[in-house]
Parts: structure tokens; sequence; C-alpha cells
């Protein structure tokens, strides 16, 4: 059975992050997608301009509409931008008795602007995190939700990744993208079993809009009919053809999107070229 998911976040009008690169994700890998959106944000490859929240009880309305009518298998929450969003998501998904809830703690975007009040931190650390299966932060976010400067080494990573876990959630994968000075990317997957880490080589591309989006929507479509660290196997193995197929796309002057639809779409051919 095909798998029914919910993204609940912020919009992108680019199409590179948030609801829409939650959509494209969702589909292609063979999931159907539904939404609820938090708030709709002006942003481009270059940077967010500003961003207007929804009213929580209107945010509480979409959800109750799709959970009142479709069977939903995983939801993933991306930016929530305020702390009465924040309980009013909490609010309804224990009310729909929600499974399979992955949470990306989005608070600032890569081009460095703010997307969640400062009142808001609070109600992501004591609210949300705790109805999370599994937390997606990077290390900025990481360094918020533990109050602490983010600027980890690995060893830093490997030590401190279980604080994250005591905030409440079932799994936490801790991203290493940030790390410098190395030429692989380690993300740590730690749960009551323990640790798993996942290394693969860092892609030099300007084209990373959406990658957190990315990862953690894919980890939703799949949890459904995968096991946790498969999912997230299978989800790094996707980002990685998305962003290693990112520069056949030219879409904006900063730092494009990711390739969603790499194993679908055939590679345009130059004029003339009949290979």
């Amino acid at each position: 059975m095909i798998a029914n998911v919910l993204t609940i976040a912020g919009t992108d009008p680019s199409g590179g992050a948030g609801i829409q690169a939650d959509i494209k994700t969702f589909s292609a890998l063979g999931a159907y997608a539904t939404s609820a959106i938090t708030a709709v944000v002006a942003q481009n490859t270059m940077g967010v301009r500003s961003y207007l929240a929804l009213e929580p009880s209107f945010v509480a309305d979409q959800m109750d509409a799709v959970f009142d009518d479709v069977r939903i298998d995983a939801v993933k929450i991306g930016m929530v931008a305020n702390a009465g969003i924040a309980e009013v998501i909490v609010d309804r998904l224990v009310h729909h008795k929600a499974r399979n809830i992955v949470l990306d703690p989005v608070m600032v975007a890569k081009s460095g602007h703010h997307l969640l009040d400062p009142d808001a931190i609070a109600a992501v650390r004591e609210v949300l995190v705790p109805v999370a299966n599994l937390i997606t932060p990077n290390l900025p976010e990481a360094g918020v939700l533990l109050d602490t400067k983010p600027n980890w080494t690995l060893t830093e990573m490997r030590r401190r990744v279980h604080e994250l876990r005591e905030l409440g959630s079932e799994w936490v994968l801790l991203k290493g993208g940030h790390l410098e000075g190395s030429s692989e990317s380690t993300d740590l997957l730690h749960g009551s079993s323990g640790t798993i880490e996942f290394s693969s080589p860092r892609i030099q591309t300007r084209n990373d809009h959406g990658t957190g989006c990315t990862l953690s929507a894919a980890i939703t479509a799949l949890l459904p009919a995968h096991g946790i660290e498969e999912s997230v196997r299978a989800a790094k193995t996707y980002l990685q053809g998305a962003l290693s197929a990112s520069g056949t796309l030219s879409v904006g002057h900063g730092h494009g999107p990711l390739h969603h639809f790499h194993a679908l779409w055939s590679t345009p051919q130059e004029p003339g070229d009949q290979s």
C-alpha cells in the first residue's frame, strides 16, 4: 500500500526547501504527499526576505482537514515559526494519534535568516521534541537545543548526541554537514540501542538549498515501510544522488536546489545529440 505522509512546514516560492521540497521528496520516493502550511515565506536561492506566520487555529484546521479524511502513515514537521503554532501542532498530533513523527527543528535558514521567533525555542525543545520519534538537527540547531555553542568536532558530536535524546525523542539524527576540514560528512543516529555512524563523501556544490528539508522528508517517506536505520541509510543515499545531480538544474543565482527527481527525469540532450 502506498504510504500517505504529511508535511507541516513553511513555504518556499523558489521550490527548493520547505513544503515544496518535502512534496517533491515524498513523490520521488513513492509516497503520497499531504501538507499543512505554518508560514508563508518570501525566499529564494539568495536568502529569506520575510515570512508571515499563519494563525495557530488555521494550522490546526488544516491538520484536522487532513487527518479527518486521510490515513496518515508518517508526519514531518519543519518550520513552526512561533510557540503558538508549535503547541497546536502537538495538540492535534496527540489528538489524532499520529505516528512516525520526524521533527526537523528548522530555526535558521542557510542564509542566516531566523525562521523561528525567540519565544518558540523553548516550545520546540519542551513541547515538540518529546512527541517526535526522530529529530534531525544540524550542529547549529543542536547548539540551540542544548543552549551551547555549535562549534563541535566529530568527537564532541559523539560525546553529546545522547544529551539531545535526553530531551525526549526516541531517536536523534545529529547531522555533521557543518563540520569543517573533512572530506566526508558524518551523521550520528542515536537511540536506546546505541549510536550508528553514517559517513558519505562531501559533495562540492553550491546547490545545497533545502538539504535538511529533503533528508528529513526522505526519512519520513520511507519510515512507514522500513525500520529507522534502513530509512536513514536509504534517505542519505537519495540525498547524495540529489546533490550530485543538482548541477543539471539551472535555478537561481545563489544556493541552488537539489535535483529531487534525479532518478526519474532523463538528462536533457544537447541539440543534435542522438546518443
